[in-house]
């Protein structure tokens, strides 16, 4: 569009040669007209005025002449400048036909994109509609609740680790019971109660929001009076429970509003969670635990490396005694070696006993450690 704004003041700044050159044309136009009329009118009598009609008609035409020039230069001006002003347009409806394609293919990108999100945004809604369709039910909350807590015990503690549903000596059954290091059982409650905590968060008035907040207390201190008395076994369970909350924005609440029944389960020995707290609570049983695996590996090791030290110190003699025997065998083979030089010795002194003459020795000669004759009475 800019391209198209430049050509267009192009043409306005050239337009005032163009009504030049035209008023030009027009004024000679006018003028040879008006030389037409004055020669038809004035009467040819004489020489003089033919003369003069000669010369004027020779101007005349030295006129028409430069008048036919200056229109074909004018005619060659005026489409050089429009194929020049055509160009120009064309390349500007190109380049904006270009970003005008390119602008709408953008366009059609980023609606499909808020199409997708609109598509995504519609599901949401869907599944929290249904969400809250499954969380109106006290007994699907409570499904709810311990198929959360559930997850996040089973991804985080190796089997037999925990029992769902263990069955304690009071014939109580907790949700979970995590065994510990010392034997005892650390039991988790999945069932809180969420309708009060609802209308709390509902709520339009103070009245409303006062009576909501009573009926929290009320039936929040409830369900941490039966889980104390219930799950806490001297000698059987831990001497904490867990009271598991499936929702981080309903334990927030909680910690803001009601402090003080926090604090009161507490000093009742019943913590209240939220799923990242049980998260952190089990990442720390599952290193207690394993603190407790390695102490109790600690004897064994302790025994291992004793036997291995007595291995060690027999390996210890054993070489010893090799080496000994090596030592032994040494000495032997040097005795062995002084005996051969002994012999080689003895058998060069042998061969080097001189006879006398050349005769072959007789049979008189008796074979022996060296070569000798029979002496007389022998």
């Amino acid at each position: 569009m800019d391209d198209l704004h430049s050509a267009a003041n192009a043409l306005l700044a050239h337009a005032p040669a163009l009504m030049l050159a035209i008023g030009t044309m027009v004024s000679i136009g006018v003028i040879v007209v008006i030389a037409i009329l004055l020669w038809q009118r004035k009467p040819l009598h004489d020489a003089a005025s033919e003369q003069r009609m000669a010369e004027l008609n020779a101007r005349i035409q030295t006129m028409g002449d430069l008048l036919a020039r200056a229109q074909s230069q004018l005619q060659q001006t005026v489409h050089e400048r429009l194929d020049a002003v055509t160009a120009r347009l064309g390349e500007s409806l190109q380049t904006s036909t270009k970003n005008t394609t390119d602008h709408l293919q953008q366009l059609h990108s980023r609606l499909s994109a808020i199409d997708t999100a609109q598509k995504n945004i519609t599901d949401l809604a869907s599944q929290m509609t249904s969400l809250q369709t499954v969380l109106a039910s006290k007994q699907q909350r409570g499904a709810f609740g311990q198929s959360r807590m559930e997850v996040i015990i089973q991804d985080s503690l190796p089997k037999g680790c925990y029992d769902f549903q263990f069955t304690l000596s009071n014939r109580v059954r907790p949700d979970c019971c995590i065994l510990m290091p010392d034997g005892r059982r650390l039991a988790i409650d999945a069932k809180f109660p969420l309708e009060a905590v609802t209308k709390h968060r509902e709520a339009k008035t103070d009245d409303e929001r006062a009576a909501a907040a009573r009926q929290v207390r009320q039936d929040i201190n409830k369900h941490i009076v039966d889980i104390s008395g219930k799950y806490l076994i001297p000698g059987e369970t831990h001497d904490l429970a867990l009271m598991f909350v499936p929702s981080e924005s309903v334990y927030a609440d909680l910690y803001d509003s009601f402090d003080d029944t926090i604090q009161k389960a507490f000093r009742s020995r019943v913590v209240i969670v939220s799923p990242s707290l049980l998260m952190l609570a089990v990442q720390v049983i599952q290193q207690i635990q394993k603190d407790a695996r390695m102490r109790e590996a600690a004897d064994k090791i302790h025994n291992e490396v004793g036997l291995l030290m007595d291995d060690l110190s027999r390996l210890r003699d054993r070489v010893s005694k090799l080496g000994a025997h090596f030592g032994q065998a040494n000495e032997d083979v040097r005795q062995i070696l002084i005996s051969a030089e002994k012999v080689e010795k003895r058998g060069a002194r042998i061969r080097d006993v001189e006879f006398d003459g050349d005769e072959q020795p007789s049979a008189d000669i008796l074979p022996g450690p060296g070569p000798r004759k029979l002496e007389a009475g022998e």
